[in-house]
């Protein structure tokens, strides 16, 4: 069963969906996994208080970006309260394999990434989990 989300994971990894950068974004955000050095920052276009389009760029494991990748696939469409309340369970699921907790960083980068984007352009503070 694993072996399905594997494929997902490396499919995400090699072709990452709305991947690159967008011309003056209305919220952006960008931050570093020191532990293993996952690189991730995020471009959002936001309408009607919807994001309108999304893109993220960014470099390191498989597991940080086809977690970025379906991130953006989730988020596209949400409005701006709907995609700041997502939660780390709901990238673990996407993800769909267990995570050593060395990788578990690696996968909520990318919600840490767009939730900070999200929370600046709402002229709030996040402040993690």
């Amino acid at each position: 069963m694993y072996d399905m989300y594997q494929e997902n994971i490396l499919d995400h990894y090699r072709n990452p969906r709305n991947f690159g950068a967008l011309d003056a974004p209305d919220a952006a955000a960008t931050d570093v996994n020191t532990l293993c050095g996952d690189k991730l920052g995020f471009h959002i276009r936001i309408a009607d208080k919807t994001i309108a389009d999304i893109k993220f760029m960014g470099q390191g494991c498989a597991i940080s970006q086809a977690s970025a990748s379906m991130l953006t696939e989730l988020a596209l469409g949400k409005t701006i309260e709907e995609a700041a309340k997502l939660e780390k369970d709901e990238v673990f699921a996407m993800l769909g394999i267990p995570l050593s907790a060395s990788r578990v960083k690696c996968a909520l980068l990318s919600l840490k990434v767009l939730k900070v984007a999200l929370y600046e352009y709402m002229g709030k503070k996040y402040d993690g989990d």
